[in-house]
């Protein structure tokens, strides 16, 4: 590089952590699915799944965003103004 800096990021990204809620929750979808032509049974466990990671999920949530900080500093961006790259005009 042509002793350019980058700047001191001033703004955040919180990333959620990984969870098994997604995949709970579509796993009792498809058993309200097969429970609509295989039989009730297997709806009613779907049903109960579906809505068990729904509200796991949804209070994870809650829990996550309660810990994000209220406030960040903002100054200015933290994308360099210029590329950093070389374009072929400056070769």
């Amino acid at each position: 590089m042509s002793g350019r800096e980058l700047p001191e990021p001033t703004e955040l990204v919180y990333v959620p952590r990984a969870s098994w809620a997604p995949v709970l929750m579509s796993a009792g979808v498809v058993g309200v699915g097969v429970g609509l032509f295989a039989g009730w049974p297997y709806a009613v466990v779907g049903a109960v799944f579906a809505l068990a990671s729904l509200r796991s999920w949804l209070r994870k949530s809650g829990e996550e965003i309660s810990r994000l900080p209220r406030r960040q500093r903002l100054t200015s961006a933290v994308l360099p103004a210029v590329p950093l790259r070389r374009t072929r005009e400056e070769s």
